[in-house]
């Protein structure tokens, strides 16, 4: 068996996307997503009205510069979000939303807490456990067109359908992954998913209102490396687990066996391997062609 991720019953790409972006690309090729979610055990995500340059950390307010000199220094990621549509680049006064997030493997954790504007974040305690946790299930999808057209073109028209959908939805700066766009990432659960349309991120919002995962687009957890994230998905989709706190994982230092443990008491073997025999992709729109050597799963074994 080999983990890759398929297409959903309502699939495709939303209308306008560029069919020779670098996301049209990949699926061409047959790139796998699994074990491609970034891999970030802390996070912040604050409401940003405005422009979003390519890079955070080059932000011309200096309170969102100096905010993200203060969580790189704690090796914690700092995202811009906004509402999609009109309403997300509206500067009318009010509340914004801040997002604290502890991404740990089987045990991910949210706050929300709100600011006047990014004047207050200098004083805000960003501190887990300082605001309210977050329980219903929210999802950021990656729109910043400065970083890549198809984050912009996929993620934007997607993020617009979940709104229309009744679906809590943000607009968040670079999630990683340009060429698996439409990218999302689902808190409080920590998943990460890819080639999405509205259908599949719906199903993904469904299951992490129950606590789970659903198996379809997932790219992996974030508190998990790639080999790991891999590995878990493949004991997933093998057993049909869904819940997202029932598995645990040893550390590794690289493709190999890998021992997936089920709070049950089940262990399961999993060898990752790296694949070579794709031809090569644009990792982002516009950059040349590199070789594509993804990971695969091959399939559990129960001890």
């Amino acid at each position: 068996m080999t983990v890759t991720a398929a297409r959903g019953a309502l699939g495709g790409p939303p209308a306008g996307a560029p069919a020779g972006g670098c996301a049209g690309l990949s699926e061409a090729v047959g790139e796998p997503m699994t074990g491609t979610a970034p891999h970030v055990r802390r996070l912040v995500a604050v409401e940003h009205i405005g422009a979003w340059p390519r890079k955070v950390a080059d932000h011309p307010d200096p309170a969102v510069t100096a905010l993200c000199d203060r969580l790189r220094a704690d090796d914690v990621i700092l995202l811009l979000i906004r509402r999609p549509g009109r309403e997300g680049r509206c500067d009318a006064d009010g509340d914004r939303t801040v997002y604290v997030a502890d991404l740990a493997p089987g045990g991910s954790r949210v706050w929300a807490r709100t600011v006047r504007g990014t004047d207050d974040l200098a004083r805000i305690d960003l501190d887990p456990g300082a605001g309210t946790p977050v329980t219903d299930p929210v999802m950021l999808v990656c729109a910043h067109g400065r970083r890549d057209v198809c984050c912009a073109v996929r993620g934007r028209a997607l993020a617009g359908e979940l709104a229309a959908e009744g679906a809590d939805v943000w607009e968040c700066t670079h999630l990683g992954g340009h060429r698996f766009a439409p990218t999302a990432l689902v808190l409080p659960t920590g998943y990460a998913y890819g080639r999405l349309d509205t259908g599949g991120a719906l199903a993904a919002l469904k299951a992490a209102a129950g606590g789970g995962v659903d198996p379809w687009g997932c790219r992996g957890h974030t508190g998990l490396d790639p080999v790991r994230q891999l590995a878990e998905l493949a004991v997933r989709e093998h057993t049909g687990i869904g819940d997202a706190s029932a598995l645990l994982l040893d550390a590794v230092d690289g493709p190999g066996d890998v021992t997936v443990r089920s709070r049950d008491g089940r262990v399961w073997t999993v060898p990752v391997v790296i694949d070579s025999s794709l031809p090569p992709r644009p990792p982002s729109c516009g950059a040349a062609l590199e070789a594509a050597t993804p990971l695969v799963a091959g399939t559990p074994v129960e001890h």
